[in-house]
This record gives C-alpha cells, sequence and structure tokens, in this order.
C-alpha cells in the first residue's frame, strides 16, 4: 500500500492506495466510522489487496489525515472522496463504509449516483429522515460535551469493549483510540463534530437511494445506538439484503473478517457481473 495525500481548503487527506494497477474491473474503497482510521479494514486490505486495487483513508480530522479544520459537512467529505477517486482514475468505484464510512458512502451515492457500483455498509444505518426520530437528532447535535467530559480511561475502555467481542477487535480499536492519548479535547472535537454533520445530513431529508448492488452487514452484539433496528428497518423497506455476523459487534469486520470478507467478495462478483453485461 502506498500512501498518498490530497489537499482540500480545510487540510490534507491522508490515503492508502494497493499497487495492483487498474483494470477493468471495479475497486474497492475502505472507509472508516468515526474516530476510527485505516487500520479498521487491515484484515480486508490484507485479503482484497493480490487481486484488487484497494483504497483506504484517514478520514478528515482523523489520524494522520491532521490538522483539519472542522468547517466542513458530509456532502464535503463525498466530494473529496470522489475528487480522490477522480486522482487516482478510479472510475467504478465499490464503497464499502463501516458506521460513518456508511454515511459517506450514502452521501456519495446521492451526488454521484452514476459512478457508485456496488455498496457495502458495515454496522452503518440509514441516511433517510424517516428512520430517526426528532429526539435522536437532538442527541447526535449535542454529543461533544459527552465525549469531553467523560473520563479518559473509562471512554477507552468502553470505546475498545463497546465496538468488538474479540480480542483481536478490542486491541485494533484501543490501538486507534491511542491515537488521542493525551488529547482528550481532540477526540471530543472529532467525534462531536462528526455526530453533527451526520445530523445535519439526516435533515436534509434528501432520498439516499442506493441505485447500485448493494448489501447490510451488521453484527449481532452490535451495541452502538440503535444500529441494529435501523438496519431492520432499512432491509425492511429497501429490501437490501441484510447479513447479521453471528459473534460480532459493532465493528464486525475486525471481529468476524472471514465472514465479513466473503460478503463483500460476493458482492463484488455480482458487480464485476453488471460492468460485463
Amino acid at each position: 500500500m502506498i500512501e498518498k495525500t490530497y489537499t482540500t481548503p480545510s487540510g490534507t487527506i491522508h490515503y492508502w492506495i494497493s499497487e495492483v494497477p487498474a483494470g477493468t474491473g471495479p475497486d474497492l474503497v475502505f472507509l472508516p466510522g468515526l474516530t476510527a482510521d485505516h487500520r479498521l479494514f487491515d484484515k480486508q486490505i490484507e485479503y482484497f489487496a493480490p487481486s484488487y486495487r484497494v483504497l483506504v483513508w484517514d478520514a478528515p480530522e482523523h489520524a494522520a489525515s491532521w490538522p483539519f479544520a472542522p468547517d466542513f459537512d458530509l456532502e464535503d467529505k463525498a466530494v473529496w472522496l470522489d475528487e480522490i477517486l477522480q486522482q487516482e482514475k478510479i472510475d467504478r468505484p465499490v464503497i464499502v463504509g463501516q458506521s460513518m464510512g456508511g454515511y459517506v458512502g450514502q452521501m456519495y451515492a446521492q451526488l454521484f449516483p452514476e459512478k457508485l457500483k456496488g455498496f457495502v455498509s458495515i454496522d452503518s444505518a440509514p441516511l433517510q429522515r424517516e428512520y430517526m426520530t426528532a429526539a435522536e437528532i437532538f442527541l447526535l447535535k449535542r454529543m461533544e460535551p459527552v465525549y469531553r467530559y467523560y473520563p479518559w480511561k473509562a471512554l477507552l475502555k468502553t470505546g475498545t469493549e463497546g465496538v468488538a467481542v474479540t480480542d483481536y477487535g478490542r486491541q485494533l480499536m484501543r490501538k486507534i483510540m491511542m491515537v488521542y492519548d493525551g488529547d482528550q479535547e481532540r477526540y471530543a472535537r472529532i467525534s462531536g463534530h462528526g455526530f453533527r454533520i451526520l445530523a445535519e445530513a439526516i435533515e436534509k431529508d434528501l432520498p439516499y437511494e442506493i441505485r447500485c448492488p448493494a448489501i447490510l452487514i451488521c453484527g449481532d452484539h452490535d451495541q452502538a445506538g440503535f444500529c441494529i433496528r435501523y438496519n431492520k428497518n432499512w432491509h425492511r423497506k429497501t429490501g437490501i439484503p441484510l447479513y447479521w455476523i453471528k459473534d460480532a459487534g459493532h465493528n464486525s469486520n475486525t471481529d468476524q473478517p472471514g465472514v465479513v470478507n466473503h460478503l463483500i467478495e460476493d458482492l463484488v462478483r455480482t458487480v464485476e457481473e453488471t460492468i460485463t453485461e
């Protein structure tokens, strides 16, 4: 994987891309969740990089993509992602988004529906307004103080044990969170800003329709917010296939990477068939 950068008016985004040359098939774009970084997808990169061009980023404000001004919204993130894909000549992306990464993927689908060739939601939720209550949106806009004043040791414990059920998944998330050790204010700012722009995107009440082959993946022990409820309703209302990952939490791709990798692979093969038709 080669580390590259893309400069925006708000800061510089760091991303990694495999050395596999561009082909005629789809390319895989991995988008980590809020406060996580590119390492969240280590097991996916290891599996797919030998055969596909893969790209993964540290989202704006996160890890290596810092310093970064908190003056952007979810639409900006999707636009910058598209500009990075253009820079790398990726014109047939399959977006694999975990949690917040799934929201970025849905915004990308809204802005560039003709470009997106496949979508995998991992422990994310729908962006459509109809799925979320007014109280939930109200709380999303006011999360920064919670992360700012919550004792760091307790936050570290919750942030690792609350998102994964396996030793690997928890240890990986702890390493990722330790990027912010000693700078809880930054961690709180990233979290608060992320939840605010999510709430604002939901309030736009846009269609956020997924028009390409897609699947929903959710850990059966996902305890993040109301993710399980959201995915049940998302599947019921759209018919997008939903796969429950046994013995997995909110980061199901780290808890059960083999199962998740095979589901992604099946979706990619479906995309390949649509491209060759």
